[in-house]
């Protein structure tokens, strides 16, 4: 096909660049045909306006729903574990006042019996003294005796202090001390007044005479 000279001025469409226009686009569609007649883009709607025009978004999309999706995820776990560790937090507070109540009500239990012993330990002098003079007889004694059963099993009162043992100033407080040859370390030989312990708490000291090695 020899090529077109230019086309006059004035004149028509050169018939030979008309036919070949023809020839090129008989295998298109005609739908395409007609959108390119009307002056529509290809593969777009008319008048659409291409990248870079005015109204069309540049260097920013909207965040597609995998990504928001994950988001949502990421702080639905990080408000979770916030919750945990508050409720973890209110926990251990709680326990914490749990324990300190119970070892605030023991105390005080053992601070009653205490105020309670400290209170009949006079009686108790006297109901021992009784027992060693030989006093303690009748009706006194049953009573006594009982009085002694409840105190031991229900308040753990120990009496303490005897003739023989080796002194402890921890337990025992010396009112007079001499010196024998007959001991090779502090012992306890007159008792004056018994001692009285709750458990392992001393409630009143022994109050003894000590003889000391010579």
């Amino acid at each position: 096909m020899s090529a077109a000279g230019p086309v006059p001025e004035g004149e028509g469409v050169d018939p030979a660049l008309e036919a070949a226009v023809e020839s090129a686009f008989e295998d298109v569609p005609e739908e395409v045909r007609d959108r390119l007649q009307d002056g529509a883009a290809p593969g777009g709607a008319p008048g659409a306006p291409e990248a870079g025009e005015e109204g069309a978004p540049q260097g920013e999309e909207a965040p597609a729903p995998l990504s928001q999706a994950r988001a949502e995820a990421a702080q639905a776990a990080e408000d979770l574990a916030r919750a945990r560790a508050d409720l973890y937090n209110l926990q251990q507070e709680y326990q914490g006042f749990v324990r300190r109540s119970r070892e605030a009500a023991a105390g005080h239990r053992e601070a009653g019996a205490a105020g309670v012993v400290e209170a009949l330990i006079p009686v108790l002098d006297e109901v021992e003294l009784a027992r060693q003079h030989g006093d303690l007889t009748g009706t006194f004694e049953t009573t006594a005796t009982k009085l002694e059963a409840v105190l031991r099993d229900k308040f753990s009162l120990e009496r303490f202090g005897a003739e023989g043992e080796a002194f402890d100033p921890t337990i025992h407080e010396a009112l007079m001390a001499t010196e024998s040859e007959e001991v090779t370390e502090p012992t306890i030989i007159l008792v004056l007044q018994p001692g009285y312990r709750l458990g392992e708490r001393v409630v009143r000291a022994a109050r003894v005479q000590v003889a000391n090695p010579a």
